[in-house]
C-alpha cells in the first residue's frame, strides 16, 4: 500500500481518477464517468449503513428470500435500493441486473443511457450479523443492440466488460477498480468522504501459499479437487504446505488472494453440479479484475470471461487466483478428465 501522507495536497481521489480516465477515451461522452461516480456514491452510502447497522437496528433478516434462494437481510434490501436509485439517477444506464431481483430492471425512458450494469449489492451478507467483511461487486457493459432495452442486453460474455470493480467493507472500505487498463485500489478516507488512491496497477503474485474454499463440502468434491487439496496439505518432502483461509464472503476471500496470491475455489460438486456462484454479477466482475492483475479465472473447462450467458442468474464453477496455482489445479482436472474418458 502507498506510504503517501494523508496531508499531501496532490492526493488522487477516485472521482478525479475516473474523470481523468474518461478524458483519455476517444469519443467519450462522460456517461461512464457519471455512472462510476454514481456507483461510488452508492458504495459510500452502503459503507455508512454497514458501519452503523447495529445502532440503526439493521441487523437480522428482512423476512424474505431472494431469487437465488438466499435469505435477505435488512442491509441487503437497503443496499439494493441504494445502488438501483443511484445508477438510474446517473442518466447513463438502460438495464440493471441485481442478485436481489428476479428480472432485469429497465431504466425509465426519461433516465436512460447506454450502459448495462450487473451487480451484487451486498456480497457475503450471511456474515452481516457476526461483523465479518462483506462487499459490493459490479460489472459495466455497453448496450450492443439497437432494440428496446431488455434482459438480453445483459447476456454478454465477460470479455465485453467496460469497467468492473468491487468494494470491500472490512477494517476499512476499499474499492478495487479496473477500466481495462490494470487494477487500482482506493481507500475511503472517512474524514474527507473521498476514496484515495492507495495502490496503482496491482499485480497478483505468480504463485501463492494460500488456498481458499469451503471444505465443509469435501464429501461432495470431484476427485480432481480432492487430490489437488491433498497435494496442497501434504506436499513432498521439503515443500511447505499451503495455509487454508476462508471467510465465506467472496469479496474478502478474493481480495486476500489478490493481495497475498494463492487460489480461491468454488468448483462444481455433487450438490451443486453447475457451481454455486452467479456468472453475471459475481464471477465475471471478479474474473475481469483478477485477469487485469495478471491472474487466471476459470470454470475448470474454459476461461470465465469466455462463457456466453444464457440467463441472468446463471451459476458457474469458479476458480481464480495466481496463474501458477490455477494452472496446477487445471492439471489435476485434465488428468482426471482423461482417466474417465
Amino acid at each position: 500500500m502507498s506510504d503517501r501522507s494523508p496531508f499531501e495536497t496532490d492526493m488522487l481521489t477516485l472521482n478525479r481518477y475516473v474523470m481523468e480516465k474518461g478524458r483519455r477515451v476517444k469519443g467519450a461522452t462522460g456517461e461512464l464517468t457519471q455512472l462510476l461516480n454514481s456507483m461510488l456514491t452508492a458504495i459510500k452510502a452502503i459503507s455508512s449503513a454497514v458501519r452503523k447497522a447495529g445502532l440503526a437496528h439493521m441487523f437480522g433478516i428482512a423476512g424474505t428470500v431472494n431469487v437465488t434462494g438466499d435469505e435477505q437481510k435488512k442491509l441487503d434490501v437497503l443496499s439494493n435500493s441504494l445502488v438501483i436509485n443511484m445508477l438510474q439517477s446517473s442518466y447513463s444506464t438502460c438495464v440493471l441486473v441485481s442478485e436481489e431481483n428476479k428480472e432485469a430492471i429497465i431504466t425509465p425512458k426519461d433516465k436512460r443511457g447506454k450502459y448495462v450494469v450487473c451487480f451484487d449489492p451486498l456480497d457475503g451478507s450471511s456474515n452481516i450479523d457476526c461483523l465479518a467483511s462483506i462487499g459490493t461487486i459490479f460489472a459495466i457493459y455497453k448496450k450492443t443492440s439497437e432494440d428496446e432495452p431488455s434482459e438480453k442486453d445483459a447476456l454478454q460474455p465477460g470479455r465485453n466488460i467496460v469497467a468492473a470493480g468491487y468494494a470491500l467493507y472490512g477494517s476499512a472500505t476499499l474499492v478495487a477498480l479496473s477500466t481495462g487498463q490494470g487494477v487500482d485500489c482506493f481507500m475511503l478516507d472517512p474524514a474527507l468522504g473521498e476514496f484515495i488512491l492507495v495502490e496503482k496497477d496491482v499485480k497478483i503474485k505468480k504463485k501463492g501459499k494460500i488456498y481458499s474454499l469451503n471444505e465443509g463440502y469435501a464429501k461432495y468434491f470431484d476427485p480432481s479437487v480432492t487430490e489437488y487439496l491433498q497435494k496442497k496439505k501434504f506436499p513432498e518432502e521439503g515443500v511447505s504446505p499451503y495455509g487454508a483461509r476462508y471467510v465465506g464472503s467472496m469479496v474478502a476471500d478474493v481480495h486476500r488472494t489478490l493481495v497475498y496470491g494463492g487460489i480461491f475455489l468454488y468448483p462444481a460438486n455433487q450438490k451443486s453440479p453447475k457451481g454455486k456462484l452467479r456468472l453475471l454479477y459475481e464471477c465475471n466482475p471478479i474474473a475481469f479484475i483478477i485477469e487485469q492483475a495478471g491472474g487466471v479465472a476459470t470454470t475448470g473447462t474454459e476461461a470465465v470471461l469466455d462463457v456466453k450467458p444464457e440467463s441472468i442468474h446463471q451459476r458457474v464453477p469458479f476458480v481464480v487466483g495466481s496463474p501458477d496455482d490455477v494452472q496446477e489445479y487445471l492439471s489435476f482436472v485434465q488428468k482426471h478428465a482423461k482417466s474417465t474418458s
